[in-house]
Order: structure tokens, then C-alpha cells, then sequence
């Protein structure tokens, strides 16, 4: 007798939206529409609407598109100081220095419900709107804050959104550098290189995982880094932090997975030695 046929189609089954975004090329990432998916998976079962938030978004890029029309804004200056004047000025987006360690921070839908957050979630927001206006912009990873920039890399304006939007010329880019190394330390090209798409995100996750471990909080820090491995497989630094969150866990099997995958993403030979290392530690 043979088997009756499904009388229904099979659905393929749902990619998770945050392993999605690993999936795709780091330019084709929309660093707002990722930076929500990762707010909502905060939420319960990570189903907030996310729907307020979009449509916030896309009435700051009507607004934006209007004063660009009658106020030009053609030169970087004049894209710097739209964007200023609209989310600084006219909607109070600023840093929160009076609970800059708090985990709303470094999430978009609350950034977005404050008005506050922290550099890296607030240049997050101004290069994701710029960039929909079609301007060329990006942010620099600074040792110890982020800034930024609009214009192309000869010819750009630099702002520090944490600030109001305030711009920051050679010697504030310096101020910052020393601030974070020391008086002795020289700014190098290395210092204000554009950081990658996945480079932003993860660093908007690692904002919360190093306050979930400070505070002890390892089963937080666990789950952020599993996030981060999702969106940038191919960092093979969070894969070891990853698999010794597991570990600490006591998810032996689940550490080794994270080293094995670690060991797929290196070809350093000292790095690989490490990671056969902690595999026969975990076996004892």
C-alpha cells in the first residue's frame, strides 16, 4: 500500500532574522533594520512591533529629503549639518551621560522611545539615515568612542553624535585617541579606519555583553555572544569567548562546537594551537 500523498505544500522552514543577517554581504546589511531585529529579540519571545519604529525612521527621511530640497545639500558640510539639525536640533538626540551604562543604550527601539544612548548606537542612527538619503557615510571605530564621518574618505566631516552632532576636527580626533591611550599616543590611519557593517553591530552587541559580565551576569553575556557569532561567523575572537561562556555554563558539548567552529574560521597556526589546547582541556 502506498503512502497517501501531503494534500498540503510544505513550507520551508523560517530563518531566524538575526542568523539572516550573516547570511547576506556586509554592504547589503541596513544597519537600522538589523539593529531593530536585535532590540525586538530583547523583547518577550522577540515579538515587539516594529512597526512605530520603522515608520519613525521613514518619517525622518521625508523630513530630511524636504529640508535638503530647499536647503541644498549637496556638500558633506551641508549633509552634516542637515542631519544635525534634524535629529540633535529638532528631535534631542543625545548621549546619556547620566546612565551611560545602562542597557537601553544600546538598544535601538529604546534609543529611539529616549532620545538617549551611547556613541555607537547613536552614530548607528545617523549613518543608517544618511546612507538612505544616498550619502556616503560611515562610522570610525576610535579607540574608546566612535565618530561620524559624511563625505567621502578626502573629503569628509567629521561629528560626534554622542555630543549633539558636534563636529570634531584633527585636534579633537587626537584629544580622543590620547584620552583613550595616553598623552604619548599618536594617531594612526588604523584609528580612523571605517568600521565594516558587521563590525558596528557586533560592537553595538559588545557594548552589552562586557556590562553583562562586569555585572555578572553570564548567562546575558552568553547570549549576546551567540548573537554575535550569528552575524559575524567568520570573527573567530567571539567564538572563543563564546565557547568559554559555554563552558562556564557547564555546556561542555556546546563549547566544543563553538571551538570547532573557531577552528574553521582561522588560519593562524598559533590560534589553531589554542584551540586544540582547549578542546583536550575539555575533555578531562
Amino acid at each position: 500500500m502506498t503512502s497517501p500523498r501531503r494534500s498540503a505544500r510544505e513550507e520551508p522552514a523560517a530563518i531566524d532574522p538575526i542568523a539572516a543577517i550573516g547570511l547576506v554581504d556586509d554592504d547589503d546589511i541596513a544597519l537600522d533594520s538589523a539593529a531593530l531585529l536585535l532590540a525586538a529579540a530583547d523583547r518577550q519571545e522577540g515579538s515587539a512591533d516594529l512597526g512605530p519604529a520603522h515608520l519613525y525612521l521613514d518619517g525622518l527621511l521625508v523630513r530630511l529629503k524636504a529640508e535638503t530640497r530647499q536647503q541644498g545639500g549637496k556638500t558633506a558640510a551641508a549633509q552634516a549639518d542637515a542631519l544635525v539639525a534634524l535629529l540633535a536640533d529638532s528631535e534631542g538626540f543625545s548621549g546619556d551621560e547620566d546612565s551611560y551604562d545602562s542597557p537601553e543604550n544600546a538598544d535601538l527601539l529604546a534609543v529611539i522611545r529616549r532620545r538617549r544612548g551611547i556613541p555607537i548606537s547613536l552614530s548607528l542612527l545617523y549613518v543608517a539615515l544618511a546612507r538612505r538619503m544616498g550619502w556616503q557615510a560611515d562610522i570610525l571605530g576610535l579607540p574608546g568612542h566612535v565618530l561620524v564621518a559624511i563625505g567621502s574618505r578626502t573629503s569628509h566631516v567629521l561629528l560626534d553624535p554622542f555630543a549633539d552632532g558636534r563636529p570634531v576636527d584633527a585636534a579633537g580626533v587626537r584629544a580622543i585617541v590620547e584620552r583613550a591611550l595616553g598623552r604619548q599616543a599618536r594617531v594612526d590611519p588604523s584609528h580612523v579606519e571605517p568600521l565594516g557593517n558587521r563590525a558596528i553591530l557586533v560592537r553595538l552587541l559588545m557594548n552589552q555583553a562586557s556590562r553583562a559580565r562586569r555585572g555578572g551576569d553570564a548567562p546575558r553575556a552568553l547570549t549576546l555572544y551567540r548573537r554575535m557569532t550569528l552575524i559575524a561567523p567568520d570573527h573567530s575572537s567571539l567564538w572563543w569567548e563564546r565557547a568559554r561562556l559555554e563552558r562556564l555554563a557547564g555546556d561542555i558539548e556546546a563549547a566544543r562546537r563553538s571551538l570547532a567552529a573557531m577552528q574553521e574560521t582561522t588560519h593562524d597556526p598559533v590560534v589553531a594551537g589554542r584551540i586544540r589546547a582547549a578542546v583536550e582541556a575539555l575533555a578531562r
